[in-house]
């Protein structure tokens, strides 16, 4: 059985994000979630999500792709999530190929090797977003 782990806040799940999760779920067996809270988004972005985190996890569990969700109760470390979750990949946009994704999520390519897991960057959807849908919100484009 191939776990494989992403995390994410997915406000306003859209089609994006429908996208990346599929594309989750040809690497393996299981795709699990992530999922930021409330509280982390508004530290991390400055900014309350749209969605509560009760609403982003029914969404989340209404995509076919999603196995399960777990909640990010690690913050800004996300070690110890991932090792609750023991996966055997985790996944990313290929958006963060050129953000220091290691230094976001507080790990080194050595603590992946010592728990062997493969960091996978897939494609990402970039013709939509949550900001991007925002935007249309905010200004009717």
């Amino acid at each position: 059985m191939i776990r494989v782990y992403t995390g994410g806040t997915f406000d306003l799940f859209h089609y994006g994000h429908m996208n990346f999760l599929r594309q989750c779920s040809e690497l393996g067996d299981e795709v699990i979630v992530a999922l930021n809270t409330d509280e982390f988004i508004e530290k991390y972005k400055n900014q309350k999500p749209i969605l509560s985190y009760a609403e982003r996890y029914e969404s989340l569990m209404g995509c076919k792709y999603v196995t399960r969700i777990v909640k990010n109760l690690s913050s800004e470390d996300s070690k110890p999530t991932i090792l609750s979750v023991q996966p055997d990949i985790i996944a990313i946009g290929d958006d963060w190929k050129h953000k220091n994704y290691y230094k976001q999520m507080m790990f080194t390519e050595e603590w992946l090797r010592e728990h062997y897991i493969e960091l996978v960057y897939l494609p990402y959807t970039s013709i939509i977003s949550t900001t991007i849908l925002k935007e249309r919100i905010r200004y009717g484009k």
